[in-house]
């Protein structure tokens, strides 16, 4: 019992990562256009990081230890998470949300990899043929996506590198959380995650574009503050609970949410965003997607816990432990 209802967190704390990320490439594309990338990126970390700073300082003040003494692995995520909003935000600046939200799925998908390679996570035959069904809905949905840039492929070859880079940057930066989520408070790891890179990126900012801010954007920053602190909060819990390659499947459908909302932007006729339009083969695609994840998170049947038991007496007591 106790296991599923750790699966059932894990589902929806992902679940809740992937709603914000599928806001969160529309609202980064109209910042850009209002303040430079790094400034953006680092405004994003500050505010996640003084909501957390405060709420420790009252409620549990021994957690800020760790911007004292943090172990390495947290600083090598924290480089990665700082790249990848970085990378991420540059190449959106030369893409479009949904293209860019479709090559950010490298990032998990290859996070699906490393969990069943470096964590020896195991998964049954029913979830992997989801991941086969999942993997063709998002083939089929990237193609259908992408057959958009060949005509304007100038534009969008530095764009697309950039989120490249920014996917490979996620996955160092979700391996290394992952280890650290069995022995640190997840919130707590956040903290020094969200803290380094204000830190690090301080010195490059462009402080004089906030006083030419009008109302509405700096709503629109500090939503994407809260973003950062909820998606990324949500993500650490996901970890804490689910498997990585469970994870990976469940946050890739973001972009799905991303094409929705542009969908009705469109429709809505909108002037601050261009308009995107997810065809009929996307819509086939995205349902596989679904549907390939909900085989791929299903909880296995009462008769496959003798499979485990056994597994776990033949001692891999710490692999097991590793899944829960």
């Amino acid at each position: 019992m106790a296991v599923e209802n750790s699966r059932i967190k894990g589902i929806l704390f992902a679940s809740l990562t992937a709603f914000f990320w599928g806001f969160l490439a529309i609202a980064l594309k109209v910042a850009s256009g209002v303040l430079d990338p790094l400034t953006i990126v680092w405004f994003r970390f500050l505010v996640a990081f003084l909501i957390l700073l405060v709420i420790f300082a009252i409620k549990k003040p021994e957690y800020l230890v760790i911007l004292k003494n943090p172990p390495l692995y947290i600083i090598v995520a924290s480089l990665g998470l700082g790249i990848n909003y970085l990378a991420f935000l540059y190449g959106l600046k030369l893409t479009t949300p949904g293209t860019a939200q479709v090559i950010i799925q490298l990032g998990p998908i290859f996070l699906g990899i490393v969990g069943l390679i470096f964590f020896r996570e195991k998964i049954s035959k029913r979830q992997g043929l989801g991941f086969i069904v999942a993997g063709s809905g998002m083939y089929i949905f990237y193609r259908e996506s992408l057959s958009q840039i060949v005509a304007r492929e100038e534009l969008f070859n530095m764009g697309i590198i950039w989120v490249v880079v920014a996917a490979m940057a996620w996955v160092v930066y979700a391996t290394f959380q992952k280890m650290l989520v069995k022995k640190y408070p997840t919130q707590q790891l956040n903290l020094f995650l969200f803290g380094l890179p204000v830190l690090l990126f301080a010195p490059f900012i462009n402080p004089s574009g906030f006083f030419n801010l009008s109302l509405n954007n700096w709503l629109l920053l500090i939503y994407l503050g809260l973003n950062t602190l909820i998606a990324y909060g949500s993500l650490a819990y996901a970890f804490k609970y689910l498997e990585a390659s469970k994870v990976s499947i469940i946050v890739t459908m973001n972009p799905i949410i991303t094409f929705i909302i542009m969908g009705i932007l469109t429709y809505m006729e909108v002037k601050w965003i261009d308009p995107e339009i997810l065809s009929t083969r996307g819509l086939m695609a995205a349902f596989l997607v679904l549907l390939g994840a909900i085989m791929a998170i299903a909880v296995a049947k009462p008769g496959k816990k003798k499979d485990i038991r056994a597994w776990f007496r033949s001692g891999h007591k710490n692999e097991l432990d590793d899944q829960v």
